[in-house]
């Protein structure tokens, strides 16, 4: 037969020498920097998308309160919406266009401009109808 017999270990081999303990905690701690780190990016990330987001937002509101092309003139408007500066330049299409032709249309391009108070920008141009302006 066969008896088990509790093994031991040899003295002064049990549990882990000092320097294991602190090469270990080493390496965590480069661990959780790393982690610590990709989180700092992912809100950084977020930040930037939530700006973007009202940037557009209070353009697409300053386009749809652009004047009818009864009245929408050449030149600027510029004011601040939600805390947000915003510039309008309606300027002449710059396209080679027949100015004698019989209508009483003209294009125009309105580019819309948005800034935060940070001073992130954002700009779209669109391009409108206009009453063509009496000779």
């Amino acid at each position: 037969m066969c008896r088990l017999t509790p093994s031991r270990p040899a003295p002064g081999s049990a549990g882990f020498t000092l320097i294991e303990v602190v090469v270990t905690l080493a390496v965590i701690a480069a661990i959780l920097l790393s982690v610590g780190s990709l989180v700092g990016v992912a809100v950084r990330g977020t930040q930037a998308l939530d700006d973007h987001l009202v940037l557009v937002e209070t353009a697409r509101a300053i386009e749809v309160g652009l004047p009818d092309r009864n009245n929408l003139t050449v030149g600027m408007l510029s004011g601040e919406r939600d805390g947000q500066l915003w510039r309008i330049d309606v300027r002449p299409f710059p396209g080679a266009l027949d100015a004698k032709a019989p209508t009483p249309w003209v294009p125009l391009t309105a580019a819309i401009t948005v800034q935060t108070p940070g001073g992130t920008r954002f700009s779209v141009t669109t391009v409108r109808l206009g009453r063509r302006p009496a000779e």
